[in-house]
């Protein structure tokens, strides 16, 4: 599995970002995919996900600020990212929804927000 996180960058705090994650190496659309973050010396921890029918589940350090969204067709994965605070910024992932991300990590997008 390959997956790639890209569309991060430097924003001001309440600016707003879309990431996109690219996923090769499986059947995409057979697949919950979630997005992760790490903050340096922490913890990943899952932001968002979507399941094979477009369900989509915040947690709650983005609900109501974010939006997940998936492409069949083009085996990607989106978030939209709004309303952007300092305590966002972190490297953020996308993988599977279980086991907290099982397939190996890829390359991920640093999202910076100034104050």
């Amino acid at each position: 599995v390959q997956l790639q996180a890209s569309g991060g960058g430097l924003v001001q705090a309440g600016g707003s970002l879309r990431l996109s994650c690219s996923v090769s190496g499986i059947v995409f659309r057979a697949n919950c995919i979630a997005w992760y973050r790490e903050v340096a010396g922490n913890q990943r921890e899952s932001v968002a996900r979507i399941s094979v029918l477009g369900r989509e589940v915040y947690a709650d350090s983005v609900k109501d600020r974010s939006a997940t969204s998936r492409d069949n067709n083009k085996n990607t994965v989106y978030l939209q990212l709004n309303s952007l605070k300092p305590e966002d910024t972190a490297v953020y992932y996308c993988n599977m929804c279980a086991g907290n991300g099982a397939w190996a990590w890829g390359q991920g997008t640093l999202v910076t927000v100034s104050s």
